[in-house]
């Protein structure tokens, strides 16, 4: 470290105010992880609301998420060179005037834009909070800093059903976006009491391997428009799925050519050299698989089979999600101030398992009191993963190399979260469709079953239509048990992904000593912070 680092170093630990850049965290990290929860949850009231059409509808959602993964992996950089504050409350205040605003917006192209705009800022919010949680705060808060990033994740899962309920049914639509009307500001307002004002590194931005960061952030941009397009394209029967892909390809390799060649590269790939860093990345994007068992079946599940409204399911996730997320938050720091984060990831991973074995019973009579134990089961290993995770990657990192790993933790996790909705969402259609032949074979006019069912259906239908109501409603509940076996595959697929979390975390070494180590977080908590 040199004179220079060491003064900023000094100077940032002693003007900070760690309560304020905590609440800044905390606001930071929940804004992203609510606002796109309840975006995807509150699309079809969007679609009515804005006038958009099934397909119109589909690259509007595309269009509010895609952006995040742009600038995402340049973040932690930009923060570096220019300093938290001036990166991030000019844009809290921005976000907030957007999400005033897009409400009111009338016209379709400025309504795009808009919310691309809107999820540029939302891709630097979280890469943010990381950098604040490591340069703002001391090592005694850092435990801390992962536990509110690891609580966004359920919270904002949780919660967003409700959110979309109650302003849907009560408040209104635009209640959606006008919530960060308040929220976000106060990001900056506790940046501008908690974090230094530090000076803009010169040096590092005279250096800066802009080419590097654009081709990453296009290319994952591309990568990622495919994966949320692919399955209503059909994938590669599209040749829009094929062109994003061979560019996202392309871009891909041209990045790493780019940061093999320039003399100060950005993020060059051998930052990933660490066996458990990469072991680590791996076992986030596989169990982000596992975890849809309670993130994206759960609710699917509800919305398509039961036919349920968000206000109607909220209840569920409120009570056995949101509010046991808090208990397994605090519970799961105390463990790590004693247990290496391998144990705590065997423990979040089973409890993740299981919950998907005990969804793969579901059948189309579940309500939402019957995904009670398999909700909680989730939101407790989720809650674990994910911390002992965070934890194990920041443990196992070289600090001298922190901007670059983060650009790639931030690929890993925006694309591993599109990868695994993307891939459910294909899943279930195909396995939806196969039921749905294999109980057609079984179900024609000529069936004693079909026929028994009509004759006793017709009775309760009056007039020369009572035939095709009958018909209608057999075809209905065929298409209902289509889908729930649809989705108890889908559930296996979980459990599986599951699995193979296990192995990669048997395949894990120990992480070396240091902040995070358990002896560490003892030592510092027995000091106090």
């Amino acid at each position: 470290m040199t004179e220079k680092q060491a003064t900023v170093s000094t100077t940032t630990v002693a003007n900070q105010r760690p309560l304020f850049i905590v609440a800044a965290l905390l606001l930071a990290s929940f804004v992203v992880g609510f606002d796109t929860r309840v975006f995807s949850v509150g699309l079809p009231d969007l679609r009515g609301a804005f006038g958009l059409d099934f397909d119109e509808g589909a690259w509007f959602s595309t269009a509010a998420n895609a952006p995040q993964i742009l600038v995402a992996p340049a973040v932690a950089w930009i923060v570096t060179v220019y300093g938290v504050r001036r990166v991030m409350v000019p844009l809290s205040v921005l976000y907030a005037l957007l999400s005033l605003c897009i409400p009111l917006v009338q016209n379709q192209e400025l309504l795009f834009a808009a919310h691309m705009l809107r999820a540029t800022i939302l891709g630097v919010f979280i890469p943010a909070t990381l950098m604040i949680i490591f340069r703002n705060l001391s090592p005694a808060y850092w435990i801390v800093g992962l536990a509110i990033y690891t609580l966004r994740i359920p919270l904002s899962q949780a919660l967003g059903f409700a959110l979309v309920g109650f302003y849907g049914e009560d408040l209104g639509w635009q209640w959606l976006y006008w919530q960060d009307v308040v929220f976000a500001p106060l990001i900056g307002i506790f940046l501008i009491l908690g974090a230094p004002k530090l000076p803009i590194d010169t040096a590092l931005l005279k250096d800066a391997d802009w080419g590097g960061m654009l081709l990453l952030g296009a290319s994952m941009t591309m990568f990622y428009v495919g994966l949320d397009q692919g399955n209503r394209l059909d994938w590669f029967h599209s040749g829009l799925i094929n062109a994003v892909f061979i560019a996202g390809g392309i871009l891909f390799v041209v990045f790493l050519v780019n940061e093999a060649m320039v003399s100060r590269p950005w993020a060059h790939a051998s930052v990933l050299q660490s066996r458990n860093v990469v072991l680590g990345l791996v076992a986030i994007a596989v169990y982000t698989l596992a975890s849809s068992s309670g993130s994206t079946l759960v609710p699917g599940f509800m919305q398509t089979v039961a036919a349920m409204r968000p206000y109607q399911i909220g209840s569920l996730f409120v009570v056995y999600a949101a509010l046991p997320a808090f208990l397994f938050v605090a519970l799961t720091g105390a463990l790590l101030r004693y247990v290496d984060p391998r144990v705590i990831l065997v423990l979040g991973i089973t409890a993740t398992g299981i919950a998907a074995l005990v969804g793969l019973r579901v059948t189309s009579d579940w309500f939402p009191e019957s995904f009670r134990l398999l909700t909680l089961l989730n939101t407790a290993g989720q809650v674990m993963t994910f911390f002992a995770a965070f934890v194990f990657i920041v443990a196992n990192s070289d600090p001298k190399r922190s901007t670059s790993l983060s650009a790639y933790i931030q690929v890993f996790r925006l694309g591993s979260a599109e990868v695994a909705a993307s891939f459910m969402a294909t899943f279930l259609r195909f396995r939806e469709q196969f039921h749905s032949n294999a109980l057609g074979v079984h179900l024609t006019a000529d069936t004693a079953a079909v026929r028994q069912q009509v004759s006793v259906l017709s009775h309760h239908f009056n007039g020369a239509s009572a035939s095709a109501k009958t018909l209608a409603m057999l075809s209905s509940a065929a298409r209902n048990q289509a889908n729930a076996l649809a989705y108890s595959d889908a559930f296996l697929a979980a459990f599986w992904f599951a699995a193979a979390g296990l192995i990669l975390v048997a395949l894990m070494t120990r992480a070396p000593a240091g902040p995070l180590s358990p002896s560490s977080l003892l030592r510092a908590q027995r000091a106090g912070p």
